[in-house]
């Protein structure tokens, strides 16, 4: 029981090849207990089938391609992706309340008869973006915080079930969107190595203390001697 409701640490696979996806899940452990994301790289390398073969293994995917497009077609790519056996996707938050509906109503369309329908979480503002480019080249009037409360509430309103955020923007999110919606954080890092190239991260247990619902991990994990050790020690860090 106590493992069934564990919050999920997702190992990040940016890998380029089966044959590196392969060597690193062989590094993870027990399928049934390893929660991974796959990306745009390694979906538009393989495709479908290894998201349905990894399913198949036991697996809990997070399939993140934002989706970003006009509604029809954002609820025909979700209605073809829920179908894979994923537990949770993306779209991103800007491209409107109609399409994150078509997005969450596409997952319901295309779920098989007795399966749980796909975790839609919007993204709201890419970590990437600046101040600057928010306010120069999306001509966005709200500061960062102001705006990414803004994104979360209409995204819950349309229907997603949370948001892909910062782990500095989850305690604040709690307060302003409500606890009944999943706050699922990448940007995270051990204490040893947080000098890296993210400026807006966490440690795994920072993440638990604000209320995390999810983490996403990459290089600590895939860049590590041992990764299955690695993996678990922050699996318990953060649960």
């Amino acid at each position: 029981m106590e493992e069934k409701m564990a919050k999920p640490v997702f190992v990040a696979l940016d890998v380029a090849s089966k044959e590196e996806l392969d060597n690193l899940l062989a590094q993870l452990g027990d399928p049934k207990e390893t929660s991974i994301k796959i990306g745009m790289e390694l979906f538009y390398h393989l495709g479908g089938e290894i998201v349905v073969d990894l399913a198949k293994k036991g697996y809990n995917i997070f399939l993140d391609l934002k989706m970003h497009d006009i509604p029809n077609t954002v609820y025909n790519g979700a209605k073809q992706i829920a179908s894979l056996g994923i537990k949770y996707t993306t779209v991103h938050a800007l491209g409107g309340s109609e399409m994150i509906y078509a997005a969450k109503t596409g997952l319901v369309a295309g779920t098989p008869i007795g399966q749980p329908v796909p975790k839609l979480l919007a993204v709201t503002e890419l970590t990437s973006i600046s101040d600057e480019i928010l306010k120069n080249e999306q001509h966005c009037d709200l500061p960062m915080n102001e705006q990414v409360i803004s994104l979360a509430k209409m995204a819950k309103k349309a229907g997603a079930d949370g948001v892909i955020c910062s782990p500095l923007e989850v305690k604040t999110l709690h307060e302003k969107v409500g606890d009944n919606f999943l706050y699922v954080t990448p940007g995270i890092r051990l204490q040893q190595n947080t000098d890296d190239d993210q400026s807006r991260i966490a440690t795994p247990a920072q993440a638990k203390i604000w209320g995390s619902s999810a983490i996403v991990v990459g290089r600590p994990i895939t860049q590590a001697e041992d990764p299955q050790a690695v993996y678990d020690m922050i699996k318990k860090e953060f649960n």
